[in-house]
């Protein structure tokens, strides 16, 4: 599994990004938007008064280590006081009763912008044969005849045990009339039925672009599946999302991650209009998440210059990451490997670009001042993405700007002590194992298994552990992620002691990478990531103890009680 990363180019110029934003950026940043800004200004707005959460099962990481407590101390700043005070004089009290609360979680690396999106798509996810799409495809398509493109998202052979990849010829059953592109549950490849293929302008005569491949039947006719980059040659011809669709999407899919009892989330791939509607929304007071934005390589080459800064609107925005890729996912055989797969021996996976290119681009990114975000899967992809690395940063400062590989998913085990050598964050997804696990040890073999979905090794060898979703890949609540790292097991607990159980988290640790290890990881430890005196007041109650489950309990079934963020309620989802 891996990100999604349907590109949204909006074709803005430099000027018209500064017309649609500069206004609101104006008023969330310092002038210039420098470096290591972090303005006085009030988003959200301060509630004018103290408050003192009592009578909770808290904990929260301190020291490196996981204190409890049994109330906690807002001020009118929204900024943690004290935890347990002695002199709560003129707070309003809420009583917790009992239950748990905990930092709020910080997704490591979700998709926010298509996560608001899908409700807007077909969503195939929950589909379990190529029947069962093609009657979600027709009714949609009956629904919706308004939409000149069907676009749709979420389907996995796999689940269907299909034995092969679906192609146009079964869309063109249902749809014929009007282009359907619909995108692999990873984002890594796609399927278009003939109209599709044809307002692309796809042919038997169409070459792909370098990292990516136009699938070809017997007859040397394109099936109508694109996989990684060549899935742009449709992705360019869909409609443009417009600011209005993107303030869309990011409340409906704030108002979803806050439920989750996320607070923050690492946006792994962010156009320049999408950020614009960032700083608009946090302008406007109405941000519930904080956003810390991993600029496209389009967005950073045309405005990258001008957006960096480490904090806007009371941290509710930061702009210093640029996300890369070097290759594929695993379940759409993308992943990039040293030797072939295990289950498909004609192919290695397709990497996205040279060495040398992936090397020119890191520099380029290092050199300006930003943290960069590489995406790697597959053994050689992250090797290339590591020598990337030892070539741009100075051994003397190679942990600066905690430089990140988001996933290293698989990874050759002499070059899991190389990662923490130079200072980088492991990104990775816990639910990613448990939800590949039934195909992973087949894509692979047994002995490159050593080094996949590794935690613990990584953990080992001193590596900083981020950890994230990839939603809407994967599932977006955070407690499922939490499962995982600690079970390695599904929902329903298989497999019976946990899939290669050694590479499991302790609770703790799972806790850590959800919070201050991802903010650590966002360069936003001083402000997020732990309930400590100075930091912003953003937590969450929850209906069990992730520490001491109830019997029959485990820990996915943690439900989040309210939410709260820079010390005010922004969801109520339960009774305390």
């Amino acid at each position: 599994m891996c990100t999604r990363h349907r590109p949204r180019r909006s074709g803005l110029t430099r000027a018209q990004f500064f017309r649609l934003a500069g206004n609101a950026m104006a008023l969330t940043a310092a002038p210039g938007l420098l470096a290591g800004c972090s303005d006085n200004t009030s988003y959200p707005a301060d509630s004018g008064e103290r408050l003192l959460l009592d009578n909770v099962r808290g904990y929260t990481i301190a020291g490196g280590q996981l204190r409890r407590f049994g109330s906690l101390l807002v001020g009118s700043d929204g900024r943690v006081v004290a935890l347990d005070p002695g002199n709560v004089a003129g707070a309003r009290r809420i009583d917790g009763h009992g239950r748990t609360c905990l930092p709020g979680l910080h997704d490591a690396h979700g998709h926010i912008w298509d996560f608001g999106a899908a409700a807007d798509e077909l969503d195939l996810s929950g589909t379990w044969s190529l029947e069962e799409a093609l009657g979600a495809l027709g009714r949609y398509a009956a629904d919706h005849r308004d939409q000149q493109w069907i676009v749709g998202t979420g389907w996995n052979e796999g689940a269907w045990r299909l034995g092969r990849l679906p192609v146009a010829a079964d869309l063109d059953q249902v749809v014929p009339d009007r282009p359907v592109w619909l995108e692999r549950v990873d984002g890594h490849a796609g399927v278009a039925n003939t109209a599709g293929l044809r307002a692309a302008g796809i042919t038997d005569e169409t070459e792909a672009p370098a990292g990516g491949q136009v699938m070809v039947g017997s007859d040397s006719e394109p099936t109508g599946v694109l996989v990684d980059t060549a899935m742009s040659l449709v992705q360019d011809q869909l409609p443009t999302a417009t600011a209005e669709d993107h303030r869309r999407h990011v409340r409906a899919a704030q108002r979803k991650l806050n439920s989750r009892g996320l607070t923050s989330v690492s946006d792994a791939q962010t156009e320049a209009d999408e950020l614009a509607v960032a700083h608009q929304e946090a302008a406007a007071g109405t941000l519930s998440v904080r956003l810390n934005v991993f600029l496209s390589w389009d967005a950073f080459t045309q405005i990258g210059t001008e957006v960096r800064t480490d904090s806007a609107a009371r941290d509710l925005v930061r702009v210093r990451t640029v996300k890369l890729y070097i290759d594929g996912a695993l379940g759409s055989r993308g992943a990039s490997l040293w030797q072939p797969y295990s289950d498909a021996p004609g192919t290695r996976g397709l990497p996205r670009m040279s060495q040398d290119e992936l090397n020119d681009r890191v520099r380029r990114v290092v050199e300006a001042g930003y943290q960069c975000a590489v995406h790697a899967i597959g053994d050689q992809g992250n090797a290339m993405v590591l020598d990337a690395y030892q070539q741009a940063l100075p051994a003397n400062r190679a942990s600066q700007w905690r430089h990140r590989v988001e996933h290293a998913q698989i990874m050759a085990v002499s070059d899991i002590p190389r990662l923490a050598q130079l200072g980088l964050i492991a990104s990775m997804q816990p639910t990613h194992a448990t939800d590949d696990m039934t195909m992973a040890e087949s894509r692979l073999g047994r002995d490159r298994i050593a080094g996949a979905y590794a935690w613990r090794s990584f953990l080992r060898h001193g590596a900083v552990i981020a950890a994230g979703s990839d939603f809407p890949v994967s599932t977006e609540n955070p407690f499922d992620g939490m499962h995982a790292a600690v079970t390695r097991t599904s929902r329903d607990g298989k497999p019976l002691g946990g899939w290669y159980p050694a590479e499991t988290m302790t609770p703790v640790e799972a806790l850590r990478a959800y919070t201050l290890d991802a903010a650590y990881a966002a360069h936003q430890e001083s402000v997020l990531g732990s309930l400590e005196p100075g930091k912003w007041a953003d937590f969450i109650l929850v209906d069990q103890d992730p520490f001491a489950l109830p019997s029959g309990r485990a820990l996915w079934q943690t439900g989040v009680l309210q939410t709260w963020v820079a010390g005010k309620r922004v969801g109520d989802y339960g009774q305390l």
